[in-house]
């Protein structure tokens, strides 16, 4: 490590140290209303810091800081237990903020950036469609130019965290006559106006945290393009991939820590542990550090300068079903406990690892379970992943359809 790099690490545990509670274990230990109000005010330390969006230029309200201080202060945090921003800045700081500083105007640079930052604009991702999921090409929400506004009507579905969003970047078909990967433009569009009706979806742990979106002569300025039109399949690649960008570097640590706590009631120290289960927990065990590997590696690459690119669909095939196998491990150790677990679930937000101070309890491992289900589907089903390594990485043939 570079002495900028150890200077950039000391002065994030310097912060931590400094404004963390004595006996910290993580946000997972706080109720649902603690978490909510730490999150307020640790967003508002690290945007007082310049830690909110330390890879954008100074000039857009960043802090000019190159890939490999990203990583330090993700790694940070992550090991502290405490979060990199509020709920929705996954989708406007990391996403967004990432894609209009590659694709985007100076106008809307200037115009939007500040915006992000100061929480005036809250944003969500409105990609995923019913018969449209993983496979983007299919989309068919469209958007047409009428009298210098695009007009949107459509579906968009499994919004995290629309409810708390007043704007929504919406990938949109503006040319039905082209093949499927063209005629698609990437827009950007205020929740609060008549054309737009938003509706929670209860999922299978009995929280809302994802919304489908309806579109009905929706409105947003002719502008409001994020790229060329009709050319946004590109730029929507680009933000999928500061979707995961942080995560590659991240997520091992986060497992790492689940694994711990699973291992606590796995293992009984004071007498054997049936040989099937200790097997199981080696496996998991050796998966994270499989994760770790590729996070090092897709690590170096992001450090370079170069795109992480199909190697993500690896890193994101490896998480999810890490999760599942983990989660079923947890409730084969439990037995009857985990189904008649009380209501202590998972607290507050968890995607896609329990968070840090999590209580190791029948109810949260119950509640991991249930999450973990949509794992393999979410950010891209596992199949889609196996066919983006099969083309993209190792070469082979696309399927005929």
């Amino acid at each position: 490590m570079d002495s900028d790099g150890e200077m950039f690490r000391a002065r994030v545990r310097s912060l931590l140290a400094e404004n963390l509670p004595a006996g910290w274990s993580g946000i997972g230990a706080l109720s649902d209303r603690e978490q909510e109000e730490f999150r307020t005010r640790w967003r508002r330390l690290l945007h007082e810091n310049g830690l909110l969006a330390v890879g954008w230029p100074i000039e857009y309200g960043g802090s000019g800081l190159s890939p490999r201080e990203q990583l330090i202060l993700a790694e940070e945090c992550t090991t502290a237990g405490v979060p990199q921003g509020g709920l929705n800045d996954n989708f406007g700081v990391q996403m967004l903020g990432s894609t209009l500083l590659r694709w985007g105007t100076e106008e809307q640079r200037r115009y939007y950036l500040p915006r992000i930052l100061s929480q005036q604009d809250i944003w969500c991702q409105g990609f995923s469609e019913p018969e449209a999921g993983s496979d983007l090409a299919g989309i068919r929400t469209r958007a047409e130019l009428v009298e210098g506004r695009w007009m949107i009507n459509g579906q968009k579905i499994w919004t995290s965290y629309g409810h708390l969003a007043t704007h929504i970047f919406v990938l949109c078909r503006t040319d039905s006559s082209v093949p499927p990967h063209r005629g698609i433009s990437l827009l950007l569009c205020a929740l609060d106006q008549p054309g737009i009706d938003l509706r929670p979806l209860r999922t299978l742990t009995g929280e809302a945290e994802f919304n489908e979106v309806f579109f009905t002569d929706a409105e947003c300025p002719a502008d409001a393009v994020v790229g060329p039109v009709d050319g946004g399949w590109p730029v929507a690649m680009s933000l999928l991939g500061f979707e995961r960008g942080e995560a590659v570097a991240t997520l091992a640590i986060r497992f790492r820590k689940d694994w711990e706590r699973l291992h606590r009631i796995a293992v009984d120290p004071e007498g054997p542990t049936d040989p099937v289960i200790v097997e199981r927990l080696g496996r998991s065990r050796q998966r994270v550090e499989e994760l770790r590997c590729l996070g090092l590696r897709a690590v170096d690459s992001w450090v370079a300068g170069r795109d992480i690119g199909a190697e993500s669909s690896l890193h994101k095939l490896f998480w999810s079903e890490w999760i599942q196998e983990t989660t079923e491990l947890a409730l084969d150790v439990l037995g009857m406990d985990a189904v008649t677990a009380g209501s202590d679930g998972l607290r507050g937000v968890s995607f896609p690892a329990a968070e840090a101070g999590t209580p190791n309890t029948a109810g949260t491992w119950a509640d991991y379970f249930l999450r973990a289900r949509a794992a393999t589907i979410y950010a891209g089903s596992s199949e889609i992943q196996r066919n983006i390594i099969a083309e993209r990485m190792l070469g082979l043939p696309r399927e005929p359809r």
